[in-house]
């Protein structure tokens, strides 16, 4: 089987026919404003950490908690979404996950630490049935262009995080209600989202919700104890323990280390909007070689590069940085998510090993945060846990080495 006959089998939809929905403008507009919403709420937290934290008096290993927790809910929430959108409808399971994730905003900015950590879970929940129930919709409702719109559908989310890390700061200071006031403005923004997404509710034919099939082919023979899934796996899961420690403690890196707050979020919005490209393009690039040994390597070996500069030079080369950690990380993980198409023979398989890396991955990032937090608190610098991330992008190269092997499962 070639690469491109196994990337067309994960684009092409089962279901072939459009539902009669309301006008396709319309749904792209509620796809595009839904997206927003699904990592701008976790990316908007991160430059104002520390003020949390003294709020508080949380440790930095609790800080950690506030983008772990997160986290580990989208793992634990995701297996609920196929027995909902069976119920409801995917329709309606979109638009209550929006309004969920807009109530989770506004509950983490409540004067309790209790709920702070509550809307955390709240938010997690929801962007795991959204994880879980947009990617359907997409590829139902624009079956010939299913492909395209998933870029555009992914893309958006990175655009969404980019726009509310930069943001953050700026709210805080015209809104005049601290960091509580940032936060909670980002509910708004749901609340939009679900004005947008209600025409395809209310347009929806009393019929029962057309969802795609059950992905057909031969499953993998013992998955879980499979080398190269195994590999997959640890690739995914480093690159996205890497990708979430620094969303929860880039800026207050580099604030600790002398920068302006304001900059320091800038810095990481930077960041956000370079994983972009790296993101849309390394995928790309994937699907035209056979062996993707030597692109894992040297996606590592960026992830390496960049954290070296956070460690010998946060604030002078933090721009630096930046921009080699954003093509790093939006590359590594759009090269994971290809390794899973171009691993596997069937839409069966690679639903096996998407739900393996998934696991995997989600348990692995979950560490990073609170694990980097309770290093800085322990040590009281950024320094070992900077360096501990420098060696986890060595497993990474060794991991992807291994996935990159023309090899199918």
């Amino acid at each position: 089987m070639t690469v491109t006959h196994a990337q067309q089998q994960l684009t092409t939809p089962t279901v072939r026919t459009r539902t009669r929905l309301a006008h396709p403008a319309l749904m792209l507009i509620g796809i595009v404003l839904v997206a927003l919403n699904m990592r701008a709420c976790l990316a908007a937290i991160s430059p104002l950490v520390g003020e949390i934290q003294r709020t508080f008096g949380l440790s930095a290993t609790a800080s950690g908690l506030i983008t772990t927790v997160p986290v580990l809910f989208q793992g634990l929430g995701a297996p609920l979404t196929p027995r909902l959108t069976r119920r409801f409808g995917a329709e309606k399971v979109v638009l209550g996950a929006v309004l969920t994730l807009g109530a989770g905003v506004l509950l983490r900015v409540m004067p309790h630490v209790a709920a702070l950590y509550a809307g955390c879970v709240v938010i997690g929940v929801a962007i795991a049935v959204l994880n879980v129930s947009m990617p359907g919709l997409v590829k139902r409702e624009f079956p010939e262009k299913a492909a395209t719109m998933t870029g555009v559908y992914s893309t958006t989310m990175l655009v969404g995080a980019t726009l509310a890390a930069g943001a953050s700061v700026p709210l805080e200071r015209v809104l005049g209600g601290g960091w509580q006031g940032s936060l909670a403005a980002w509910s708004v923004l749901a609340v939009v989202a679900a004005v947008a997404w209600l025409p395809q509710v209310l347009k929806s034919r009393q019929e029962k919700a057309v969802v795609a099939a059950a992905p057909t082919g031969t499953p993998i023979a013992n998955i879980w104890r499979n080398g190269l899934s195994w590999r997959i796996s640890v690739f995914m899961g480093v690159s996205s323990l890497m990708v979430y420690t620094l969303v929860a403690w880039m800026p207050t890196i580099l604030a600790d280390h002398g920068m302006d707050r304001g900059e320091a979020g800038l810095v990481f919005a930077f960041s956000n909007l370079v994983q972009v490209a790296g993101a849309f393009l390394v995928p790309l690039i994937a699907g035209r070689m056979t062996r993707q040994r030597g692109l894992a390597v040297v996606m590592a070996g960026l992830n390496a590069v960049g954290v070296t500069v956070l460690l010998l030079a946060p604030v002078s080369g933090a721009w630096l940085a930046a921009g080699v950690l954003g093509i790093a990380q939006g590359g590594s993980l759009g090269l994971a998510l290809a390794f899973i198409v171009l691993r596997t023979r069937s839409a069966l398989g690679a639903a096996q090993l998407g739900g393996m890396t998934q696991a995997v991955g989600y348990l692995v990032a979950a560490a990073g945060p609170v694990g980097a937090g309770a290093l800085h608190q322990l040590t009281g610098g950024w320094d070992l846990p900077l360096a501990l991330l420098l060696a986890l992008a060595a497993v990474a190269a060794v991991a992807g080495w291994g996935a990159g092997r023309n090899q199918v499962l």
